[in-house]
């Protein structure tokens, strides 16, 4: 896409992009006494373990909410929400990271490393590049920092850090959330540890073995 035209692209999305930003938020992942698997925004309480599940656009890192940063940051971030998509042992990953950090740049880190995300990636980004990123509804495949300066200076973020020193940014996320099946239940085997019968099968009894009844059957 030539540079020319992202200020109008950008603005073309702007309504968009906000509207769908409004739900943006931390989702618990929350597994009851029963091993029931729920999902709320509402923090579990201790009785509840939990797995803290990011959604939406804007990933807030520990102790520093989209709320609290700096005005001009806060309305590029919640416009033009920066997704960042990266593997292991990628060198360009590693710069484009360092850059995005040393411009102040909040972003959501997205690893790729199963089969499964290559291909949820393809779905974004049809070759497949490494490091990618979506800022809004761009797409920045590939690492060249002259084009991703020219994409976020368009999207209004400023030139030079403006974050608080306190900062830190999330954690990076798999692609696609690893769910941790829940440990069956101790309840649903016996004490001895040996399997129940199915229901409706009838009992044998040894001691009940006779000529006439040979398979030892009671009814």
């Amino acid at each position: 896409m030539k540079k020319k035209a992202l200020g109008s692209l950008l603005v073309g999305t702007a309504i968009a992009c906000a509207a769908g930003l409004a739900g943006a938020q931390t989702v618990y992942r929350i597994v009851g006494p029963d091993g029931r698997v729920t999902f709320s925004d509402r923090a579990p309480t201790s009785d509840t373990p939990s797995q803290s599940v990011t959604t939406g656009a804007v990933t807030e890192p520990a102790g520093t909410r989209t709320s609290d940063l700096p005005l001009e940051v806060k309305q590029a971030a919640t416009k033009y929400p920066l997704t960042f998509y990266t593997s292991k042992d990628c060198g360009a990953c590693d710069v484009a990271r360092r850059y995005l950090l040393t411009r102040g740049v909040p972003f959501a880190e997205k690893t790729v490393t199963s089969n499964a995300e290559i291909q949820a990636l393809r779905k974004l980004n049809p070759d497949g590049t490494i490091p990618f990123a979506t800022l809004g509804s761009q797409h920045l495949s590939g690492f060249n920092e002259n084009d991703w300066s020219a994409y976020l200076d368009a999207a209004g973020y400023p030139a030079q850090s403006k974050l608080p020193s306190s900062y830190r940014p999330a954690p990076a996320q798999p692609l696609i959330p690893k769910v941790i099946a829940p440990a069956a239940s101790a309840a649903a085997q016996p004490a001895d540890g040996s399997a129940e019968p199915a229901p409706g099968n009838q009992s044998v009894e040894p001691d009940r073995v006779t000529p006439s009844n040979p398979t030892g059957i009671v009814f």
